[in-house]
């Protein structure tokens, strides 16, 4: 085959054969095929789309480009969880500890941020020695001993996809719901789960703002699952404020960690217990997940894995020198707060990253101190911002104009979870 045939075969919108896929992937990931012509065939699939059979042949082909997980080991029903990444989206570090608590194990492999949402290793990464590039039978044998680990993929997990989602990144092609999809779901069908709940986040702060597009999303991750044999399911999520209190690696850590201990936001703790009890359901396992974070088996699985995986639990977290507060600017109740412009504002103040290599600070971002719904006085503080340099400060208060906007009545209250997509 050449590549040239295989990338005029979709620029004139024909289907890809199974054949010219599992060939163009695998020469692809060996060197074989010039980055140009897999651009090249990006931009087309862009343009032209994929059928369910061509994707689900595309996410197989990068599946296979890898190792895959053996769980046979572990015991427990194995499931796992992927959201598509929103502002002060810590879900992940309080779901894993609390789900191993109800019985499941999760071997959760994660990302770190790009741009203005944050990424679950930046945060674990504030706690004092926690390792999360682990070798990838050390996550297995945590994941038997304690019930789950947060950590990265590393090389060996559909490598393809790593090849592939850097070259979408500089290329023009990271837009596109088939290569979204199957860049997702190719790392975690590797994963060798059971089954998967996918968080798919919708309003201002996520990657896809609109509604109908997030469905799409959330119908063809489910596809492509069941494609596989994997219990898939996805819940549609909102994101049009900050989750929680806080946004920022550091913060978030103290924020999931006093979920853990009981204290967690009303609409934090709505949408982990929701992903819980989905997750529960997939596998047909029993469990409260109100129940264990009660009686605080939540919180030691927690200390567990944080152990397992080198890190000190008790020891305290970074925390910024300079602070600074945004006031309202008159009396009445938050009706918005525009997650999309935090996240902004916390990148701003150090906590995101501009490229990959750089790095991040384990103590900026910001706090609410009031959300949409809550009662404020002019000139009473909404958001504390939190860096280690003081001249982030003007760059980070330019992205939050507007952010905020406060009427004489409280909104109405909108549930955290809008859908639930089962195949």
């Amino acid at each position: 085959m050449h590549a040239v045939d295989v990338i005029r075969a979709k620029r004139d919108g024909a289907a890809l054969s199974e054949a010219q896929i599992r060939w163009f992937i695998d020469s692809y990931t060996k060197g074989d095929v010039a980055d140009e012509q897999a651009s090249a065939l990006l931009m087309a699939i862009v343009w032209r789309g994929m059928t369910a059979g061509e994707l689900a042949t595309w996410t197989e082909a990068m599946v296979t480009s890898g190792r895959q997980l053996d769980l046979s080991s572990i015991e427990r029903p194995t499931v796992d969880k992927h959201s598509t990444g929103g502002v002060g989206d810590k879900v992940s570090l309080i779901l894993a500890p609390l789900v191993a608590a109800c019985g499941l194990a999760d071997p959760m492999l994660s990302g770190r941020g790009l741009g203005h949402t944050g990424g679950t290793l930046d945060k674990l990464e504030a706690i004092t020695g926690m390792q999360v590039d682990l070798d990838l039978d050390d996550a297995v044998r945590i994941v038997r001993d304690v019930g789950c680990v947060i950590c990265s993929t590393g090389p060996d997990l559909a490598p393809a996809d790593r090849k592939l989602y850097a070259l979408r990144d500089v290329t023009g092609t990271v837009e596109s719901i088939p290569l979204i999809a199957s860049s997702i779901m190719s790392k975690k069908i590797a994963e060798g789960t059971e089954a998967l709940v996918l968080d798919v986040k919708v309003g201002s702060g996520a990657f896809l703002p609109n509604l109908d597009q997030a469905r799409e999303l959330a119908e063809t991750l489910v596809g492509i699952g069941e494609a596989e044999g994997l219990k898939t399911s996805a819940l549609l999520t909102a994101m049009d404020t900050p989750l929680g209190r806080t946004t920022g690696n550091g913060l978030e850590v103290t924020e999931s960690v006093d979920a853990l201990k009981g204290n967690g936001p009303d609409d934090l703790m709505e949408v982990t217990f929701e992903l819980a009890r989905e997750m529960l359901s997939l596998t047909g396992t029993g469990g409260d997940p109100v129940q264990a974070i009660e009686n605080g088996a939540a919180l030691e699985c927690w200390h567990a894995m944080v152990e397992a995986q080198g890190g000190d639990s008790r020891a305290p977290i970074p925390e910024a020198p300079e602070r600074r507060t945004l006031a309202a600017e008159r009396s009445g109740f938050v009706t918005h707060l525009d997650a999309r412009a935090v996240g902004e504002a916390a990148w701003r103040l150090g906590a995101g990253r501009r490229r990959k290599e750089h790095d991040v600070s384990a103590s900026a971002g910001v706090v609410c101190l009031a959300k949409p719904g809550d009662e404020v006085e002019d000139g009473q503080p909404v958001l504390e911002l939190h860096t280690e340099d003081h001249g982030f400060f003007e760059h980070a208060l330019e992205a939050l104009a507007g952010a905020i906007e406060i009427g004489a009545e409280p909104p109405e209250p909108r549930p955290m979870v809008l859908e639930r997509i089962r195949s």
